[in-house]
């Protein structure tokens, strides 16, 4: 019955039975079954089947947080409880600049503590690797602080705030830093991320507007963009660029100072199980050694 509950999550988290069965590698019709021998199993339907979409009747919102809370305890049945049993994959999401930046020596520090473990990184941005902790695709993940509050499943710690900083191409006279946004071309930190979103509120707060001359997610790109000339950059103090001598102006903001928070995303169930527990402080240690 196992399968059946992950299936009945999984419809519950995408809307749809073909959605799901998307997800996990089935048919519409292969999703459906699974759940007729679900409420079979359970005696009752679990819901209102009157539209297109998988609509939770009140008995399947009653279900859901026991279905989840189980398939949580069967996960931890395979987990061991020391370190030293750790064997097998540990499956880790980070976006670009964590892969660059603090992920190397955490990864050091684990292989040296837990050498029998094999870390598999996943690569992402901070939305798509939220999704798959959520999920349980990954056990945890190095994103941005998500600017919406957290499932109940789901625990949020912070690594590091790292200021926003201007780039102005070398040559630009540097001004007030409202006035170099207002008159330089702007490349944008891709609005749809969310270290982009706060540039965006940072503008609007400051009733700034823009002359958009890119956009993108990249921060290392953006930074080359910058140094070949193309416009000005609102990016956080993250990245390769800060290893090298740079081709630009970086100005602080000063009393207009904001800040992206990197944090660890795990399930809440999972945060305190040894390995979790390990790789948080090998975190926590790569980065008070780059503070």
């Amino acid at each position: 019955m196992i399968r059946e509950l992950k299936t009945f999550v999984m419809v519950c988290r995408h809307g749809t039975f073909a959605a799901a069965g998307q997800q996990i590698g089935l048919t519409q019709s292969a999703v459906s079954a699974q759940i007729r021998q679900l409420e079979d199993a359970l005696g009752m339907p679990l819901f209102d089947r009157s539209g297109r979409s998988a609509v939770l009747n009140s008995a399947g919102k009653r279900v859901l947080p026991m279905a989840e809370e189980i398939l949580d305890l069967f996960g931890r049945m395979s987990i061991p409880s020391s370190l030293e049993d750790y064997r097998g994959e540990l499956r880790i999401g980070a976006i670009n600049t964590a892969q660059t930046g603090i992920l190397p020596d955490t990864l050091l520090r684990l292989r040296q503590q837990a050498p029998a473990i094999e870390p598999k990184l996943v690569p992402g941005v901070s939305l798509s690797l939220f999704g798959k902790v959520d999920a349980g695709e990954i056990d945890l993940a190095i994103i941005i602080r998500p600017p919406f509050a957290l499932p109940k499943e789901l625990h949020a710690e912070v690594i590091s705030r790292e200021p926003f900083m201007l780039l102005v191409p070398k040559g630009v006279k540097v001004t007030s830093v409202p006035e170099l946004l207002r008159q330089q071309p702007f490349i944008r930190y891709d609005r749809h991320s969310f270290g982009g979103r706060q540039v965006t509120r940072f503008l609007r707060q400051h009733r700034i507007t823009v002359q958009q001359a890119l956009e993108l997610d990249e921060l290392d790109a953006i930074v080359k963009m910058v140094e070949c000339g193309l416009g000005v950059a609102l990016v956080p103090q993250a990245g390769l660029w800060l290893e090298r001598q740079t081709e630009m102006q970086v100005i602080p903001l000063g009393e207009l100072t904001f800040h992206r928070e990197l944090v660890l995303i795990t399930r809440y169930a999972n945060r305190d199980l040894p390995l979790q527990r390990l790789f948080r402080s090998c975190l926590l240690e790569a980065h008070a050694d780059r503070a």
